[in-house]
This record gives C-alpha cells, structure tokens and sequence, in this order.
C-alpha cells in the first residue's frame, strides 16, 4: 500500500515539474516575444483608418481617403529616421492630413485625425511583410461617427504607399537585419511567433 502511495506521490511531483516547466518556459518566450514587438513599436508609426460605416459606399471612401493621408504625409516623414521625430511632424499637420482627407471623400463625411499612443493592433499580413500584434504609436483617422471596419497599415517607414517600388528592407531603412527577416518571412516560423506573441499579450492583458 505505502509503495502505491509513493509512485502516486512521484507521478504528482513530475506533473508538477512538468506544469511548472512549461509556465517558465510560456513565460520566458512571452517575454522574448514581447521584446522583439517592443523593439519594433519603437520604429514605427501605425495607421488606422476606421470607415464611417460598412456600406459598400462608404468602405470605397475609406479607402480614398488612405490614400489621400498617405500622399499628404509621405513629402513631410521623407528623410525622416527617427520615429519620435515622426510623431512630431504628423501630430503638428493633423489639420491638414484631415483636410486631405476629406477632399478624398468628397466632403461628404467629416474627418478627424489623431496620433494616439498605445493603440491595440492585431497581427496583419500585407502584400510583402507582416507585423506582430501589440500596442502601437498610431496616426488614427476617423470618418464620420467611425462606426465601420478598420484598415490598418504603416505610415513611418512608408510601408504601405502603393507607389513606391523599393522593397520593404529598402524602404525600412531604420530596422535591423533581424527585423527585416521577421517582418517579410525570411524567419522561419515568423506567423507562429506572432500568433503565440498575440495569444501572450491577450493572456497578460486579461491576468493585467
């Protein structure tokens, strides 16, 4: 009988060790993943456009719109390395990036522009690169009452004009080798890591 209980005791010591391995381990990635993201919020400014509302209509006007405050802040960021020094000039034209905007949409819909800090972004796939989810500095645009989809892209570095034919490691010229490999797939297993880095932020955000 006593040998019983000593193997059940030994099976609920490994589990324990087992439990308290993979909770090191979780939380030892978390925190890598989370710092790979971190170093990457650093060089970058988000865009986030938010549609007046699902309408097919007001979606096309969505999307004139990006274009129109892409091509207005293009002139101003060029030359720009520096993604504080970005924030600056961005937040000192937001008058006339909404402005832009609105002639994009025909004055048909007011628009707002902000640049906002922390703003939540999920995990997006573009044509050539991706990004991992997380907090972002952002430039926000914001048609009407704001009550359609999102389109979410990156204003600094200009990742996201249609019109430029650069590659991305060309045109992001602040980050690091190891940077440009994740963010265009060159690192294997990249989509994993920024679906586990997803799942970590929502984990420490709800434990928060």
């Amino acid at each position: 009988m006593s040998i019983l209980v000593h193997e059940k005791k030994n099976r609920f010591r490994r589990w324990e060790l087992a439990l308290l391995l993979g909770v090191a381990f979780a939380s030892l990635m978390g925190t890598w993943l989370s710092g790979q993201q971190a170093a990457l919020t650093e060089q970058v400014v988000r865009l986030h456009v938010v549609g007046a509302s699902d309408s097919a209509e007001d979606q096309m006007v969505k999307l004139r719109v990006r274009d129109a405050v892409l091509e207005e802040a293009g002139p101003w960021l060029e030359g720009i390395t520096d993604q504080t020094q970005a924030q600056v000039i961005l937040a000192e034209h937001l008058e006339e990036l909404a402005r832009a905007g609105a002639e994009a949409a025909g004055n048909s819909v007011s628009v707002t522009a902000q640049v906002e800090q922390d703003a939540w972004f999920p995990t997006k796939r573009y044509t050539d690169f991706s990004l991992p989810a997380g907090r972002y500095t952002a430039l926000k645009i914001t048609l009407g009452e704001g009550e359609g989809r999102n389109w979410w892209c990156v204003v600094f570095p200009p990742l996201c004009l249609g019109s430029v034919t650069e590659t991305v490691a060309q045109r992001a010229g602040s980050f690091s080798d190891g940077q440009v490999k994740m963010i265009t797939g060159e690192d294997e297993g990249y989509l994993v890591k920024f679906r586990a880095l997803e799942l970590w932020n929502e984990l420490t955000e709800k434990l928060g």
